[in-house]
């Protein structure tokens, strides 16, 4: 006989603003290190555009969040 199923646990409540900020760092950092490499010819400049691609749409979201809090 099957055991009855465990009820589901709450969601966790996440500040989502937070969230983007430490996403946008990241893609901050990232950017910085795909334009020093672009810079030396190590690498194209297609990685420093989808750095900076990332970074835009975390700011994004980061307004969508604070506005939906």
């Amino acid at each position: 006989m099957p055991a009855e199923p465990r009820p589901l646990a709450p969601p966790v409540q996440v500040d989502l603003a937070r969230v983007t900020v430490v996403g946008s760092a990241l893609w901050a950092l990232a950017l910085v290190v795909c334009l020093v490499l672009a810079g030396t010819g190590t690498t194209g400049w297609l990685p420093v555009a989808v750095c900076a691609t990332g970074l835009a749409l975390g700011g994004l979201g980061y307004l969508w969040a604070v506005r939906h809090r």
